[in-house]
């Protein structure tokens, strides 16, 4: 089974596949995939940097390229979760791969603006102002290969509001996996 993750900043992607790993799934990032690539280029990892890098990897080489290579290159089990899905493309890729599960993860601004900074990771915005603009640019990207959150998130099966309760949050998870394995 492949799950795909996508949402908006800080909402809780990588929490949601964290406890998807403790399930048995192996865990990829898109995000992770565009840093290694940044870092072997020996570009900057700015947010603005790295969004720039990953549309010009999907107009180079189509926009499932960073899902095709972490399920080609990446991946030693068929129970996979790829984080930080960004684009149409990912999704229609993997939906032809069979088994494929789209969840969206949310939450309120506020709440995804204190995370963020709390996580301190390089290139994320510093001011609420600052992040709900990052966000805009990249939920309706320009360009067939841009990043276009929204439309993936409108795309998604499930769409799961993670307010801060991790237990709810593993409640909710768990019982998404159920219904999925059921199928």
């Amino acid at each position: 089974m492949i799950i795909g993750l996508t949402g908006t900043f800080a909402a809780g992607k990588d929490t949601v596949a964290e406890f998807l790993e403790t399930k048995g799934f192996e865990h990829f990032s898109t995000g992770d995939q565009i840093r290694e690539i940044a870092a072997e280029r020996g570009v900057a990892q700015s947010r603005d940097v790295l969004r720039e890098l990953g549309n010009e990897l999907r107009d180079e080489n189509g926009s499932e390229y960073l899902c095709k290579r972490i399920i080609e290159e990446k991946a030693k089990t068929d129970n996979i979760v790829i984080s930080g899905i960004r684009q149409p493309g990912e999704i229609k890729y993997l939906k032809e791969l069979g088994n494929f599960h789209l969840i969206a993860v949310d939450a309120p601004v506020e709440v995804r603006f204190e995370r963020m900074k709390a996580r301190d990771r390089l290139g994320d915005p510093k001011t609420l102002e600052e992040m709900i603009d990052k966000e805009r640019q990249e939920m309706e990207s320009a360009g067939p290969n841009a990043q276009r959150i929204h439309e993936c998130m409108q795309l998604a099966d499930t769409l799961v509001i993670n307010d801060g309760d991790i237990e709810k949050l593993d409640k909710a998870i768990s019982g998404i996996l159920e219904k999925y394995e059921s199928k």
